[in-house]
């Protein structure tokens, strides 16, 4: 499976964490139900019966489910160390940037009537925090992954293939079949 842009935004925030979050599902589970307020409240975030959070919090269940157990770790990550986020996603926007590392298709448009067929490339190249910030925009309004690749392309479009608007102004730059995708800050 391909990851998504927005895990590898997700990840890279994750990389900031200055504590690791809880590993067990009981502390897992406990950690939401303080996070939310309530065994009902975590019960409708995991889809799960509210007597089954209550199982997991008193430590007489232990083991979820594959699918269980990656809906928890979701949960328990999206809300983990808001602060430290908050702080990462700040410095990526205003003076930091971030770093894309990608194996996808590149295609090009140029002047009328020229076009360059699109290949596979490896790619990696730093984006201003202007590019970070509308990215993080982006995926917190709940974009499609559509959306973010093509805030992506648009950043790998200025930085790499223009030189930052020093060469080949008015390429467009197609970026499709993304076999991966790693962002850092």
């Amino acid at each position: 499976m391909v990851d998504s842009l927005g895990d590898s935004l997700d990840r890279a925030l994750e990389g900031a964490f200055t504590r690791p979050a809880p590993k067990s599902a009981q502390a897992q589970m406990k950690y939401l139900v303080k996070q939310l307020k309530g065994t009902k409240a975590a019960a409708q975030a995991l889809g799960i019966s509210q007597r089954t959070v209550e199982r997991y919090v008193v430590g007489k269940l232990k083991r979820p489910r594959r699918e269980l157990r990656e809906r928890i770790e979701r949960e328990v990550k999206k809300r983990w160390q808001p602060q430290v986020r908050a702080k990462a996603r700040k410095k990526a926007a205003t003076t930091g940037g971030l770093v894309v590392s990608t194996r996808a298709r590149f295609g090009f448009t140029a002047a009328p009537g020229t076009t360059d067929d699109a290949r596979i490339r490896d790619i990696t190249q730093a984006l201003p925090p202007a590019y970070a910030d509308q990215l993080f925009t982006a995926r917190e309004q709940g974009a499609t992954e559509r959306q973010l690749q093509q805030i992506a392309a648009d950043g790998l479009a200025q930085m790499y293939f223009r030189a930052n608007n020093t060469r080949a102004h008015g390429l467009g730059v197609e970026f499709t079949d993304v076999e991966r995708i790693d962002i850092e800050l």
